[in-house]
């Protein structure tokens, strides 16, 4: 049975918050496996992503819902079971139309004879308005029509509405760290000066938001995880600190280990700053701990001021792309593939398209991507004209393609407003409730501190330097250079045998974290890969600026590749739009390591 009894009796119990959605499409079975698999107190899940609110403007076009559907399945699990126990839930499956998503609940509970509150966040839709639309990454202005333009909404609205007594909250774009911060306001009644709290429970909130990331899913040392295809969901057990127990529920597979945790954290951050409507989190100022079997301690975190600007995700229609893709097998595969170009554009020119990406693939896939504003020109045109060298090309000659139309893409564009020109509004049973104003002390005591914030979403400032650095670091070193490493014989062996990797997409952005076990391990790692380093051993990187981070208190470094997914994961032509693959091509890269550090 959930304890939940409100902010009065918080400080008796943490607040256990349950993810079973870590992207639109995740297992159906996790709602019900959260529920039924011991206490908890939220049921939280993610279903937006940057690419997912492209998806839902495009069923919004064609008449479907602009929501996450499969929200309801899930809930329709759970939902007696949740009313029964006092169980909230949270989630932000309301994408483009959480008033719609609301409505469709009280439709599902009335169908199964059930009366819960349903409150709905809405204030994160900005189409239509007058909007700076300058790039926050690259500093480019936008001329073209926004199709989505959506702020990212944090946690205070949620807890508006859980505090006025709701059962369901369903938001629209709010920040995934937001469904654990929102909670955690409610329950323990955070003021905005409680700064270091707030951080914590965004730490908590980034850790469980994609799922089974958190419990050995896509971990690098998928190895060590046992019975990883019965991967329990993850739990947050959330202090009135902000401190948290990360864990899952007893009898599932998967994996809660100080490993699990900081790839998790290391997912698709920049810099040691990770800035949100809240607070500005430090996320060099985390401490993790083992606190039992698959149960891992998360303290320390320290909080700044919020930026005064909101980010803002903007989608727009970019055009229209066709991808065909060759196999090459046997000898001379670059020599095919230069042929093989050769005799798709003698009949189509490259020239005619807006642009052409051209991959071979050390597998020998020869994958030709043309995007334009025409889509007869991309369609048709193009992927018949590949067909048609089909006996006039290279020996061996075959496709995974059959010849299609164009279709349509769109990119994500990122930019800023001023926080003061976004108004969240919350509804409970279709009646707005009256905005909740924090406690003006707790406003006054951060208002100077939050103006001197710069407002960039993506880094804040980078004057404080990481805290308890290890000694004999050097942080600017050449390219192909190493300080700090251990003396003694080396062996060359895939870094991935030392390193663990992960890596993932920001807009244009790839971001990839690298982390080892021990301080001598990163002693050697920090001195070693630079950002020269990384170019050498992966040269697909080469033109592109690279900015790395250091994660001392983890173990831990991220890497920024600035323009490598060009406009986006919809709008990219790489066969790893977002660059899941990154870290682990990373990692099958030889290396001379200190034997010393081998495991």
């Amino acid at each position: 049975m959930s304890t939940i009894a409100g902010a009065g009796e918080a400080a008796r119990t943490p607040l256990r918050i349950a993810n079973c959605s870590g992207f639109y499409g995740d297992r159906l079975s996790a709602a019900r496996e959260q529920v039924e698999g011991g206490p908890i107190d939220v049921l939280t899940g993610d279903w937006l992503a940057e690419l997912t609110m492209l998806i839902l403007a495009g069923n919004r076009l064609k008449g479907r819902p602009g929501y996450a559907t499969t929200f309801l399945r899930q809930l329709e699990d759970v939902l007696g079971t949740c009313l029964d126990r006092g169980v909230k839930i949270v989630t932000n499956a309301g994408g483009l139309d959480p008033a719609g998503c609301a409505e469709a609940v009280h439709e599902l509970a009335a169908r199964l004879g059930l009366s819960p509150r349903v409150a709905h966040v809405m204030g994160d839709d900005l189409t239509g308005r007058d909007l700076d639309l300058v790039n926050a990454d690259t500093g480019e202005r936008l001329d073209g029509t926004p199709l989505t333009a959506n702020a990212y909404l944090g946690g205070r609205p949620i807890a508006t509405a859980l505090s006025a007594g709701a059962d369901v909250v369903v938001t629209g774009r709010v920040t995934d760290a937001a469904l654990v911060t929102g909670p955690g306001i409610w329950w323990y009644g955070w003021q905005p000066g409680d700064l270091d709290a707030l951080a914590g429970s965004v730490v908590a909130g980034h850790v469980i938001e994609c799922g089974c990331q958190a419990t050995g899913g896509n971990y690098a040392f998928f190895q060590d995880v046992p019975d990883l295809a019965h991967c329990g969901f993850p739990i947050a057990e959330l202090h009135a600190d902000g401190s948290s127990v990360i864990t899952k529920h007893p009898g599932t597979g998967g994996l809660v280990s100080t490993g699990t945790v900081t790839a998790q954290l290391m997912y698709e951050i920049a810099g040691p700053r990770y800035p949100g409507p809240d607070v500005v989190a430090r996320f060099d100022t985390i401490t993790l701990s083992d606190d039992g079997p698959d149960r891992v301690r998360v303290s320390g975190a320290r909080g700044e001021p919020p930026p005064g600007t909101l980010k803002v995700a903007v989608n727009y229609l970019g055009g229209y792309r066709n991808t065909m893709t060759l196999v090459l097998t046997g000898l001379d595969i670059p020599a095919k593939a230069r042929l093989a170009e050769e005799a798709v554009w003698a009949r189509v020119p490259r020239d005619s398209f807006d642009q052409v990406d051209v991959t071979l693939s050390d597998s020998g896939l020869l994958r030709i991507t043309v995007m334009d504003s025409d889509r007869r020109r991309a369609g048709r045109a193009f992927s018949s004209a590949v067909v048609e060298t089909g006996l006039a090309s290279y020996p061996g000659f075959y496709g995974l393609t059959p010849p299609g139309d164009a279709s349509p893409y769109g990119v994500y564009w990122p930019v800023l407003v001023p926080a003061g020109e976004v108004e969240p509004e919350v509804f409970l049973d279709g009646e707005r409730l009256p905005a909740s104003a924090p406690d003006p002390a707790a406003v006054s005591s951060i208002a100077v501190s939050s103006a001197g914030v710069p407002g960039r979403p993506e880094e804040g400032p980078r004057d404080t330097p990481a805290p308890n650095p290890p000694a004999g670091r050097t942080l600017d070193v050449p390219p192909g250079q190493t300080v700090g490493i251990p003396r003694g014989r080396t062996v060359e062996v895939p870094l991935g045998r030392v390193v663990g990797a992960r890596s993932g997409d920001k807009g244009g952005n790839a971001n990839l974290g690298v982390w080892v076990r021990t301080t001598e391990q990163y002693t050697w790692l920090a001195g070693h890969l630079t950002a020269g380093r990384l170019r050498e051993l992966l040269p697909s990187l080469a033109g592109h600026r690279i900015d790395r981070f250091e994660f001392p208190n983890l173990n831990a470094l991220n890497f920024v590749v600035h323009g490598l997914l060009g406009r986006g994961v919809a709008a990219s032509p790489r066969m790893d739009p977002q660059a899941k693959a990154l870290g682990e091509e990373l990692r099958a890269q030889p290396v001379a390591v200190p034997e010393e550090l081998l495991p």
